[in-house]
């Protein structure tokens, strides 16, 4: 951010006796000599130099006397000092202050992950407010609070995973941030099956699908958020509300196509079967392999994972593929995904973590494009 010029402040101030030292040496003159053309006491005169004492009015009368310099310059240039100094101790003591509060909430935030991603300049007094409105808190009690939220409370270390709990409660707050300021369309939930149809033609395609699929949901009055995930935090998707709208935050963790088109259906199963109805809710979802035994049977949870496998393929129609392709093919399931206009990879993804048979080749292209 560019300040203005009147708006910055020196990192010390100048006195006006370093001003006179400079003065007294450009003209040859010595100390001595000039506190004796002055009459001003030569412990005293020490003193101004080295900027232990003031410029008075009787002083400065003398000084502009002796240099043959109007006295109202020095006694401006002490004025300037002292406003200087003013300036200097109250921007020290607000650094001061910005440090004892920076050392309060450092182990409240990702520091690693929102330095990565560009959020800090490492100057406490820019950085606290970047925290508070990230976080919407006012005050770092409540940011302290954030943390007992209940919704948070089933993130805790496993013998499988370790789930950094600061680092996820900082990508959601930086999610819900981001989101909003973020202004998309009305919303309405009667426009699901269109929006459905729509989303499915950019995953068959899959050419700029995560810049088109934030176009369409923004269309349909829905905020998308793409967001990496820190370290230790294998976090997936997430569906909030977001001043009037409902959001959807994703981190493309794994960036196939198959996994993100589960991913945006996912979040807007919770979207249509469980925010409009709940607009205070918010939806966190972590890595399913990984996941807490509560989560996994948290029954929003299988809703929106029945509500992205139907929407992306017809139950019925994948229901009869699998009794009759039970033996891995490659080419019936390029040919079912053919005739259900879908992409490959999104069949193949189904039918593997169904079935669960991972161990073999295949040229279908997973990567999201």
């Amino acid at each position: 951010m560019i300040k203005n010029i009147k708006e910055l402040t020196s990192a010390y101030a100048i006195h006006p006796g370093e001003i006179l030292h400079d003065e007294l040496a450009s003209r040859e003159i010595k100390q001595k000599e000039f506190a004796d053309l002055t009459g001003i006491h030569n412990t005293q005169l020490n003193e101004i130099i080295k900027g232990k004492r003031a410029i008075n009015a009787d002083i400065a009368l003398l000084i502009g006397k002796a240099l043959n310099m109007d006295a109202v310059i020095w006694l401006n240039l002490q004025s300037n000092y002292d406003l200087e100094l003013a300036r200097v101790n109250e921007k020290n003591y607000a650094r001061l202050a910005a440090l004892d509060q920076w050392e309060m909430i450092r182990n409240y935030i990702p520091l690693k992950y929102f330095k990565k991603e560009g959020l800090f300049n490492g100057n406490p007094i820019v950085d606290i407010p970047i925290v508070k409105n990230i976080y919407a808190v006012d005050n770092f009690d409540q940011l302290a609070g954030i943390y007992s939220h209940s919704n948070y409370s089933r993130f805790r270390k496993s013998e499988k995973l370790t789930i950094d709990k600061i680092n996820l409660i900082g990508w959601v707050r930086l999610v819900n941030y981001k989101a909003s300021k973020l202004h998309v369309a009305k919303f309405n939930e009667n426009t699901k099956h269109e929006l459905i149809a729509e989303l499915k033609a950019v995953f068959k395609k899959n050419k700029k699908t995560v810049e088109k699929t934030i176009e369409i949901l923004s269309k349909y009055g829905i905020k998308l958020i793409v967001q990496s995930n820190p370290e230790k935090c294998a976090v997936d998707g997430i569906a909030f509300w977001s001043k009037g709208n409902p959001a959807i935050g994703i981190s493309l963790r794994l960036k196939r196509i198959d996994n993100f088109a589960f991913t945006i259906m996912h979040e807007l199963g919770h979207v249509f079967l469980h925010l409009t109805n709940n607009n205070e809710a918010e939806f966190i979802d972590i890595d399913n392999t990984h996941d807490s035994i509560e989560h996994k049977k948290d029954i929003e949870e299988k809703e929106a994972n029945e509500f992205a496998k139907n929407g992306l393929i017809e139950k019925e129609k994948w229901e009869y593929f699998l009794q009759n392709n039970y033996s891995y093919s490659e080419s019936s399931i390029i040919s079912f995904a053919s005739k259900e206009k879908t992409h490959p990879a999104i069949v193949l993804g189904r039918y593997c973590h169904e079935t669960k048979k991972y161990a073999f080749k295949t040229t279908i292209d997973k990567v999201l494009n």
